[in-house]
Formats: C-alpha cells, sequence, structure tokens
C-alpha cells in the first residue's frame, strides 16, 4: 500500500482529491495551510502548519511515500509573495524529502509556466517554457527543482502542467484548457500508481477538441481522459469573450494582461 501526503488539502483541487486519495486505501495524510482542516474520513490525518517550517514538513512527510503537492500561491501576485510560497516553501519541502526518502512527488505545474505561446500553437512536452507572469515563473521554477531531485537525489517527479482545473467550462478559453474534475482525479491517481516513471511532464488537460497542447507523453502514466470541453461550446460560444485582445491572443488569458507592456512603450531594436 502507498501512503500518501497531498499538500494545499484545502484548495479548490485538494477538495476533489481528497475523497478519491482515500479510495486507494494506502492511508492520507492532508496539509491544510494556514485554514484548520477538517478530517473528511477517520481514515484521513491532517496537520496544518506552514511548508517553510522544517518541523511541520517532517510532520507531513514521515513514513511517505508519494507526496501530491497543491500547495502554492495559485495566483498572480508580487514576486516577494510568489518566492516565499512558491519557491522558499518548495525548497523546504523538496528537502524535506529528501530526509525522509520520499520516492516521488507529483507536483502542481501550471499552463502559465508556458502562457506567452500564442493560442495558435499547438504545444508539445518539449516546448520551450514562457512563463506569463512571477506566478508562472515560479512554475518553471519549480519543473526545473523537481527534475534535479530526480537527476540528483533518485526523487521521482512528475510535473502536471495543470489547465483550468473546475467543474465545467465556463468560457472561451476553458474550450482548450479545461480539466474536468473526473479526469484530474484519474489523472493523479495514475500519477500516484504508475511504476518506475522517473521524471516525467504532463499537460493538466481533458481531451478537448481544441485543446492548445498536445498530451501524447501521458500515455507513459496510462492518463486516458475521458472529458471534452466540447460538450459545452454551445452555450459558451453564445457568449462574449470576457478576455482583453491581449489575453485572447496568448495562451496565459488574463495573466498576460498583467503588467504587460504594448509594443509602443517597449524598448526599440534597430534592425529587428
Amino acid at each position: 500500500m502507498t501512503k500518501v501526503a497531498l499538500s494545499g488539502a484545502s484548495g479548490n483541487i485538494g477538495i476533489v482529491l481528497r475523497p478519491a486519495l482515500l479510495k486507494l486505501g494506502g492511508g492520507l495524510r492532508s496539509a491544510g495551510g494556514r485554514r484548520t482542516l477538517t478530517p473528511i474520513a477517520p481514515e484521513e490525518e491532517v496537520c496544518n502548519g506552514d511548508l517553510r517550517d522544517a518541523a511541520f514538513v517532517d510532520q507531513l512527510l514521515a513514513g511517505v511515500d508519494v507526496l501530491i503537492h497543491m500547495a502554492a500561491t495559485s495566483v498572480e501576485r508580487p514576486a516577494p509573495e510568489i518566492i516565499e510560497n512558491n519557491l522558499v516553501a518548495l525548497h523546504a519541502v523538496y528537502e524535506g524529502a529528501r530526509r525522509h526518502r520520499v520516492r516521488r512527488i507529483v507536483f502542481a505545474s501550471s499552463n502559465h509556466a508556458v502562457g506567452m505561446h500564442s493560442v495558435e500553437t499547438k504545444l508539445d512536452l518539449d516546448c520551450d517554457l514562457r512563463p506569463d507572469g512571477w506566478y508562472g515563473l515560479s512554475k518553471v521554477w519549480g519543473e526545473a527543482m523537481t527534475r534535479m531531485y530526480w537527476d540528483k537525489h533518485g526523487i521521482e517527479g512528475i510535473c502536471v502542467r495543470i489547465g483550468t482545473a473546475i467543474e465545467k467550462p465556463t468560457e472561451f478559453r476553458h474550450l482548450s484548457t479545461w480539466l474536468g474534475n473526473d479526469d484530474l482525479v484519474q489523472l493523479i491517481t495514475r500519477c500516484i500508481t504508475v511504476p518506475d516513471i522517473g521524471y516525467l511532464a504532463v499537460w493538466g488537460v481533458s481531451a478537448n477538441t481544441r485543446s492548445y497542447w498536445n498530451n501524447a507523453g501521458a500515455a507513459r502514466l496510462g492518463y486516458r481522459p475521458t472529458q471534452n470541453a466540447e460538450d459545452y461550446a454551445a452555450d459558451i460560444l453564445a457568449q462574449p469573450n470576457p478576455l482583453d485582445a491581449v489575453a485572447q491572443r496568448f495562451q496565459g488569458g488574463g495573466f498576460v494582461s498583467m503588467d504587460y507592456t504594448p509594443p509602443d512603450r517597449r524598448p526599440s531594436h534597430p534592425g529587428a
């Protein structure tokens, strides 16, 4: 049986995952960060604390085989906040995984690690990382850290570049980025149970007809998404696109528009 820890258990994704992870039967320890977490079943252990604190990380990871690391600032915020919650805390978590010989970490990366790619481009898993802000940049760091800890320390790592993880798509961009709840649960379950994966990055996305991403690499996990945002397309296309002109051009959507320098205010580049 595999003992699983889940950080960020009180977040929107964590709430979906907890019942499914308990069904795996190996035991679940959930961390809710600063929000007090209440167990949803007798088999669930809960703890609350700051992941920058090594003692709390030890409490979370002692005896654990696989960590599902969902904890982070998950929206665009000023750089100092992102650095503390998404870089400093991540380093503390990975060092804790070394101390406790955690076998595998499933890292919640994000589509915002590639958000500056055009919506006209279909991306493979080995595409250039082009973050659309401080949050996306922190996920680039996280993917690189996950790779390093596999290469140097033997901790398996799966980076899941999560799209739009919500119950159902509600706007035009989601037709390309949606990750439905059923597919989310299937994907994370496969990340836990697949044997001998080493290192892998995958797109956290459903089988959307208009997907920005080629997820062929996820076949190594046995992930077979069954949901498709196109089922909601008729209703969505009848509504105006809420994104501005800049956001509509890039895969990162509204994150791109934040603190964006228009071309006419950028440095000139003679000969470019």
